[in-house]
C-alpha cells in the first residue's frame, strides 16, 4: 500500500528520500491540488491529512499527503484517531500516498505503530554513531558508487575520518570529489581527498581521545588542523565538553557501584546502552578525578573564547593544561 513511514535524525537522507517520493508521484503541472503537508503533531491536521488521502486524484499523477513532524507513534492517541486509522489506512487507494515522518523512534507498544508496521513502508533514517566507523565507510562507499566516483580504500579512510556521520557533508564532499575528478576514470586515492575535504566532529573526537591519552603532540596537531581548516573554535569545544562529561558521568557511576546500564546511560544522555561496551573501554586507564578535573578547564576555556581571546592560542594553551591530567 502506499503508505510510507520515514523516522529517525537523519534530517537530509529523510529530505532525500521525500524528493524522489515526489518527484515519482507528483505531475508538476497538478502539484497544487495533489500536495498537501499538513503539521502532523495536532489531531485535527492528522484528521485532514487521512481524509486528504482518501481523495481522488485531480488531474495528473498521483496524490501525496504528507504529515510532518508527526507524534502519532510516540504518544498514544486518541480513540477517534486510532478508529480513523483502522478505518483508513487499509482502504487508502493506489493513486493516493500518504507519508509521515518523525525524528524519534516509533513506540513499538503503541496500537498506531502496530498499525503502520502493518500497513506501512517503515524506514529508519537514524544516524550512523559516529563511533561506528565501519557503518560511515561502508556508507561512504555506498554514496560514492550511486554517484560513480570511484575511491581507494585509503581515500574511503581519510573520508571517514574526516568527515564522519554528517550524511549532508558526506555528499557534499563527494560531489565535490567528482567534480574535481572530471572525466578521468581513475580513482582518487588520499592525497586527492586530504586537499579537499573539511574536518568536523570526527576530529574533535580524535581531539578528545588524544588528551584523554596524555598525548599533547598529537592534540595539538589536531586541533591545529581544525583551526587551519575554519572549523569553529566553540564548536570544537562543544564537542570536547559533551565527550569529556560523558567519560566523567560514566565513570563517576560505576565507581560508585552502579551496574545498571540503561541507568548509566540515562544519566550520561546516551541513546543507546550498548555505547557503554565502547566507552568503558575508552577509559579504562582513566580516574574519575583526572576526568572531572576537565570540565572546569573547558568551562575556563569556551569563557575565554567568548571573550575574546584567540582562538588557537587559547586553545594550544589548555589542551596543554588537560594533556598535564592525564
Amino acid at each position: 500500500m502506499p503508505i510510507y513511514l520515514y523516522w529517525g535524525e537523519d534530517d537530509f537522507e529523510i529530505a532525500q528520500a521525500i524528493e524522489k517520493l515526489q518527484n515519482k508521484v507528483l505531475d508538476p503541472s497538478w502539484l497544487q491540488f495533489n500536495y498537501q503537508k499538513l503539521d502532523g503533531d495536532r489531531t485535527e491536521a492528522i484528521i485532514e491529512g487521512l481524509n486528504q488521502a482518501m481523495t481522488p486524484v485531480f488531474g495528473g499523477g498521483g496524490r501525496l499527503t504528507w504529515l510532518a513532524d508527526t507524534n502519532l507513534c510516540q504518544q498514544k492517541p486518541a480513540d477517534a484517531i486510532i478508529d480513523e486509522l483502522k478505518r483508513t489506512l487499509e482502504v487508502i487507494p493506489d493513486t493516493s500516498h500518504l507519508l509521515l515522518t518523525t525524528k524519534k523512534k516509533p513506540d513499538g507498544r503503541l496500537s498506531s505503530t502496530k498499525l503502520f508496521n502493518k500497513y506501512a513502508q517503515v524506514k529508519d533514517f537514524s544516524l550512523i554513531p559516529p563511533w561506528k566507523t565501519d557503518l560511515i565507510a561502508n556508507k561512504i562507499t555506498e554514496i560514492a558508487r550511486e554517484i560513480q566516483l570511484k575511491l581507494t580504500p585509503k581515500a574511503i579512510a581519510l573520508l571517514t575520518d574526516s568527515v564522519g556521520n554528517n550524511t549532508r557533508q558526506i555528499w557534499n564532499e563527494l560531489a565535490k570529489l567528482k567534480i574535481y575528478r572530471g572525466e578521468s576514470d581513475k580513482p582518487l586515492d588520499e592525497t586527492d581527498v586530504v586537499g579537499l575535504v573539511l574536518c568536523n566532529t570526527q576530529n574533535s573526537l580524535k581531539l578528545a581521545a588524544a588528551i584523554k591519552d596524555g598525548k599533547a603532540d598529537q592534540a595539538l596537531g589536531l586541533v591545529t588542523d581544525l583551526i587551519n581548516r575554519n572549523e569553529p573554535a566553540l564548536k570544537i569545544v562543544a564537542t570536547l565538553v559533551g565527550q569529556f562529561r560523558t567519560w566523567t558521568i560514566v565513570k563517576l557511576m560505576e565507581e560508585a557501584g552502579e551496574r545498571d546500564n540503561k541507568a548509566i546511560s540515562s544519566a550520561a544522555g546516551i541513546n543507546n546502552p550498548n555505547r557503554l561496551y565502547f566507552i568503558r573501554k575508552e577509559i579504562y586507564q582513566n580516574t574519575p578525578q583526572q576526568l572531572l578535573s576537565t570540565l572546569p578547564l573547558l568551562l575556563d576555556l569556551e569563557y575565554s573564547l567568548k571573550t575574546g581571546s584567540e582562538a588557537l592560542v587559547i586553545l594550544q594553551t589548555k589542551i596543554i593544561e588537560l594533556c598535564l591530567l592525564f
